[in-house]
């Protein structure tokens, strides 16, 4: 399939304007950064705790923030994650939200990050009454405690060690059970426990009079810490340039070094112009934007390689022809095959970018970026950094040959 049949564009003579465009585009982007001190980087980076809640219904994210602003916790994320019905007909009306080490470093991490959440939320969805516990975020040592406490089996005559196995495998049933992915952390009527075995209704009545079925639920806690963020920053350094680094030597000797060394300075450029977007729209770097820019990394040299391919054929098989326009008439081979990946690519990660959600968010932006920039690269600076090299080293052996006359 071919969009153009022998198209005669002369790549070379219009460079400048795209040359131009990634210098001015780069400057941007590096002032950005400079402006920003540096790139906005997650949790995964800068260290943090990470909280999963889910909602009975919708959350209202903005009044999430304004509560936890309320609170001081002036730096925190917040994401919506997936729809109001998950798979299985689970809920999945869930936010992930963000809390820099500042915000949880006393006490126990985890334990600080989940209670500063709970904290917030209980202002803004209410407390429940009064002197009830929240079922949907207790631990099973609460259930078991109030299960012993009450108990509602009559188990306690018969032996305090008895009735304590008993009611912790109770409550570890129960709340496994409302843990399970059809649940999603959430349950709205006692009476749907009713199922788990060793539930009965002095179990279901006691469970009643203690507690009460909250309109959220933390379902998951974790921490970064601020080595832990370092050292990632770091390794996610030494990824890219090791990719850049083996792309260069093997481009070197599949074709020669200056094609290598194009190839890379190439890819550098994409990687350069697509941090400078999210500085400039101030969107964290996360560890899946980085999986994004290696994977663009991949896809643009793999462009690269494609017309440096085709040059390298036509080198072959023109003796005669300037190199400038056999590096043209190479581009003009290649430029359907071009249009036809890239285009396609280009819808795969825009619909990705609209209608992934907030969890692939960061990635399918790199990626949208990165199409775009790494397909004109691939004909704008790495072709004339080559065409460049192979002028100057022609018009050099030409003056060594006039002198020496």
């Amino acid at each position: 399939m071919e969009f153009f049949h022998e198209p005669k564009i002369d790549w070379m003579k219009i460079k400048w304007y795209f040359i131009s465009l990634s210098i001015a585009l780069a400057v941007i982007g590096i002032v950005s950064m400079v402006a920003h001190r540096g790139l906005v980087y997650g949790i995964d980076f800068r260290g943090g705790t990470v909280v999963n809640v889910n909602f009975a219904q919708p959350p209202k994210v903005d009044a999430i923030r304004h509560e936890l602003d309320g609170l001081g916790l002036h730096n925190e994320t917040i994401q919506g994650v997936g729809s109001a019905q998950g798979l299985g007909g689970g809920k999945s009306n869930a936010v992930l939200i963000g809390l820099d080490l500042s915000t949880t470093t006393s006490g126990n991490t985890l334990d600080a990050g989940r209670q500063t959440i709970i904290n917030a939320l209980s202002g803004l969805y209410g407390k429940g009454p009064e002197g009830k516990t929240d079922f949907n975020n207790a631990s099973p040592e609460i259930v078991a405690d109030h299960l012993l406490a009450a108990d509602p089996l009559g188990i306690e005559p018969k032996g305090l060690d008895t009735a304590t196995k008993s009611y912790h495998d109770l409550a570890d049933a129960v709340v496994n059970y409302r843990n399970a992915p059809a649940q999603g952390g959430l349950i709205e009527n006692f009476d749907s426990l009713r199922g788990v075995p060793g539930v009965t209704p002095p179990i279901i009545s006691a469970l009643n009079k203690d507690f009460y079925l909250g309109s959220y639920a933390v379902t998951n806690t974790k921490v970064v810490g601020p080595k832990v963020g370092s050292d990632l920053r770091r390794q996610a350094l030494y990824v890219t340039l090791a990719g850049l680094g083996a792309m260069l030597i093997y481009i070197w000797f599949r074709f020669e070094l200056i094609y290598g060394v194009a190839a890379v300075v190439a890819t550098f450029h994409d990687v350069i112009i697509t941090l400078g977007f999210f500085s400039l729209l101030n969107k964290e770097i996360t560890l899946t934007v980085i999986a994004a820019l290696l994977t663009l990394v991949g896809y643009s040299m793999n462009d690269t390689i494609v017309v440096f391919d085709r040059i390298r054929e036509n080198v072959h098989a023109t003796k005669r022809v300037e190199f400038s326009k056999l590096v043209d008439h190479s581009i003009n081979q290649t430029l359907s095959r071009t249009i036809l990946t890239s285009g396609l690519t280009f819808l795969a990660v825009l619909s990705l970018f609209l209608f992934g959600g907030e969890v692939i968010h960061g990635f399918a932006f790199a990626l949208v970026v990165g199409v775009i920039i790494g397909t004109y690269s691939s004909i704008f600076i790495a072709s004339p950094i080559v065409v460049y090299f192979y002028e100057r080293s022609s018009a050099g052996r030409v003056a060594s040959g006039a002198k020496a006359a």
